[in-house]
């Protein structure tokens, strides 16, 4: 008999609607990362690209502080998280790695929060350690009160070994300089926004570090858009979040993430948009925000907010415009640019070296596509130290065969990795913008 004379008796049962369906994991009130979870396939894409896997044998990699992990906190009520999520420096690699669209840093970002608020000891070093380098706005605060004072006394010898002996904050970097005039004090000093209009607004999203490290970037992001003919508006606001969702610190961070999507969605609704001149914080806003919180207005916020020259090539002819500009003085150097870990997460690892090209007397050098290494509070760390110098050799290495001897990049810890790893002076690309546009 062959096999298109033989009838199958197999008759399959008809679904019933009525019996109750086993839940594989438990109802939450968390978001849902299970569909994320599902997509895993197992590539490792995600662990090939991580840059601290490449160095720390001890880190198990994406994969496993992703989905593993996840699945294992929802279906065993007893299981511990697994104390190398605190080894994860979130930098976002494995999101742009992972060819399935797996959430990796939204289910590192709540297991570390997990592991955080129910594991850490809240009286071990470790915790306050991480507390303070993740509240750097708040230190930051105090320090530009005294701006001369506070960067002689972090950077004093002996002040830094204690540091390191006592919080584990390594001594072997040069901390940063605080600005003795703010950037809202600028502001305010200046009378405000320059410039009025009714259909071209935006609300600048500062950040910590152009508050009180960096001013000169942050107002060459307002000359910048008020040369376009935009009214700039600074609202209130906090940190973005991203160096506590690197240390798990998930309700420091909520607090801060209230704050600014109350007064940024309130902005949207009179028709601004949210502009950033720091690429950690407009992944964070763009990003983490939605990913982790459901305060009414973060997905608006999320919706109208960019990267400051990623907007401006948006929205006007910035490339027009620089071809038709040039440089001299001071900027007009090649520089070594370094693209943020950030920056390739949102698209924008390309945008200053395509922008510049055109640009007479600069020379803008791509060194590469690894990363810098520092990741924020990750490379502040003791015993990350080496780690994070180790992740960087290629940058180091790319940037002194480069023809510049000036860096540039956007976000402001790659760039004290760069300028810690070769002595280079480091620029943000809206300093050289300002330097050929604005008279």
């Amino acid at each position: 008999m062959s096999d298109t004379d033989h009838t199958s008796e197999f008759e399959p049962a008809a679904p019933n609607p009525d019996r109750e369906r086993t839940q594989v994991f438990g109802e939450a009130e968390e978001f849902d990362l299970r569909p994320g979870a599902d997509s895993c396939y197992k590539c490792s894409s995600c662990d090939t690209s991580c840059p601290v896997a490449e160095v720390d044998d001890d880190f198990p990699g994406p994969k496993f502080q992703g989905p593993e992990q996840w699945r294992l906190t929802q279906t065993d009520e007893d299981y511990e998280v697994d104390e190398s999520v605190t080894s994860c420096s979130n930098c976002m690699r494995c999101d742009d790695a992972c060819p399935s669209g797996v959430p990796l840093s939204q289910m590192h970002n709540t297991t570390r929060g997990r592991y955080v608020d129910e594991q850490m000891s809240k009286l071990s070093v470790e915790y306050w350690r991480n507390r303070i380098l993740a509240n750097y706005r708040t230190s930051a605060f105090f320090a530009s009160k005294v701006p001369r004072l506070a960067t002689a006394a972090m950077n004093f010898g002996p002040a830094r070994w204690v540091m390191e002996k006592t919080l584990g904050v390594t001594s072997e970097r040069d901390f940063p300089e605080f600005a003795t005039e703010t950037f809202t004090d600028w502001w305010r000093a200046r009378g405000g926004a320059q410039v009025q209009s009714a259909d071209k607004r935006v609300a600048y999203f500062h950040g910590c570090y152009a508050e009180y490290n960096t001013p000169e970037v942050a107002k060459a992001l307002v000359r910048l858009f008020e040369h376009f003919g935009y009214q700039v508006a600074v609202p209130e606001q906090g940190c973005s979040g991203t160096p506590m969702f690197a240390n798990g610190m998930l309700d420091d961070a909520r607090r801060d993430a209230k704050t600014n999507v109350s007064s940024l969605s309130a902005l949207v609704d009179e028709g601004y948009d949210a502009v950033c001149s720091c690429t950690s914080c407009s992944m964070s806003l763009r990003q983490e925000y939605p990913e982790l919180f459901d305060f009414e207005g973060t997905a608006d916020v999320a919706a109208h907010t960019y990267e400051a020259v990623e907007y401006l090539r948006i929205h006007e002819d910035l490339s027009g415009a620089v071809a038709d500009a040039d440089v001299d003085g001071d900027l007009a150097e090649e520089f070594a640019y370094h693209a943020p870990c950030h920056a390739r997460n949102q698209g924008l690892d390309r945008q200053a070296v395509e922008l510049f090209r055109e640009l007479d007397g600069v020379d803008v050098e791509d060194v590469g596509d690894s990363c810098s290494g520092i990741s924020g509070t990750y490379g502040w760390k003791e015993e990350k130290y080496d780690y994070s110098m180790e992740i960087g050799e290629e940058m180091f290495e790319h940037m002194e065969h480069a023809e510049g001897e000036t860096g540039m990049t956007e976000c402001p810890t790659c760039a004290m990795q760069m300028e810690h790893g070769t002595g280079y002076e480091i620029r943000h690309p809206l300093e050289l913008l300002e330097a050929a546009l604005v008279e």
